[in-house]
């Protein structure tokens, strides 16, 4: 296979009953594209992983998309910082193509690696619709090492986001090692005025994290975990929901069903909140209603 070209999955072909098509994009040291099609798919698009190259080549074109994914991983390995080089190479080469899909009314996510170099591509938190300018930033943990951990997460009530509709309340994992939120005080309070944060860190009670290790993994500012424009159509989280497909990919998994058989109840059947999350953007596409109220996890993680 050439480097440049698209990675064919035969678990595509034929297309999606919603219609929907999703480009994860993949490239050198990203490595969660399987993941991350496998969700769309389990959300009702049709994923394709497109390596980085057929883009700039024009082999593959964003035309034929609606959802264009930013995976995880380290892009050339993290030199110079997190996503930098990738999103330099992306912006010079691509960069118009970018702004025309988003300007076109679709949607675009970023997980860690990908939300890191969307902010440095510029295209968050896209303040008045400029989509160029950097105004945030990723940084190294204030812990001084990677973190791989579950996390809670709030969902913020008066949220933009696209992504998280009907949501309030999830655990996702992250896995990074430059995760802290930061930006400038007046860029901070345009980002809570707008409606653009998006997702919080906390405390299993419901509490704040408040900053305090490990519940904010990361010192990240405000506790933020995630933030979108302000059309609520592009969105980066540090969480990984693609890593949380399946209920028993939680740590939790064997203690929620050995309470839930206790209780006469069985385990959840509904899609855990990682699967929501892309389902809310094919439901979007598709012209459907947002999500359903709060996840099933306390279903499955109270007494």
């Amino acid at each position: 296979m050439q480097e440049g070209s698209a990675v064919k999955d035969p678990r595509k072909e034929g297309g999606s009953a919603s219609g929907v098509r999703a480009l994860v994009l993949t490239g050198f040291g990203l490595n969660c594209d399987h993941e991350t099609a496998h969700a769309l798919r389990l959300a009702g698009a049709s994923a394709e992983r497109v390596h980085i190259n057929a883009l700039i080549d024009g082999s593959v074109s964003l035309e034929r998309f609606q959802l264009l994914v930013f995976i995880g991983g380290f892009s050339w390995a993290d030199d110079h910082g997190a996503g930098v080089i990738q999103a330099v190479r992306m912006k010079t080469r691509i960069g118009g193509e970018l702004l025309d899909f988003i300007r076109s009314g679709n949607l675009v996510l970023g997980i860690c690696n990908g939300f890191q170099t969307l902010v440095n591509i510029g295209l968050l938190p896209g303040f008045d619709g400029d989509y160029t300018s950097r105004r945030v930033a990723l940084m190294a943990n204030d812990c001084g090492n990677f973190r791989d951990q579950w996390v809670n997460l709030l969902v913020q009530g008066d949220s933009r986001c696209v992504f998280t509709s009907g949501m309030d309340r999830l655990e996702l994992p992250i896995r990074h090692g430059e995760g802290k939120f930061t930006c400038e005080p007046g860029v901070l309070e345009k980002l809570s005025r707008n409606g653009q944060v998006v997702l919080r860190y906390e405390r299993p009670d419901g509490e704040p994290a408040g900053g305090a290790f490990p519940f904010n993994p990361n010192g990240s500012l405000q506790d933020i975990a995630g933030i979108c424009d302000a059309t609520g159509r592009v969105f980066g989280l540090m969480p990984h929901p693609e890593a949380y497909l399946h209920w028993t990919n939680h740590p939790d998994w064997a203690r929620w069903k050995s309470r839930l058989r206790r209780s006469g109840r069985t385990f959840p059947s509904e899609p855990t909140p990682g699967v929501r999350i892309f389902q809310n953007a094919v439901a979007y596409l598709s012209g459907e209603a947002g999500g359903s109220g709060s996840t099933a996890a306390s279903a499955v993680g109270g007494d």
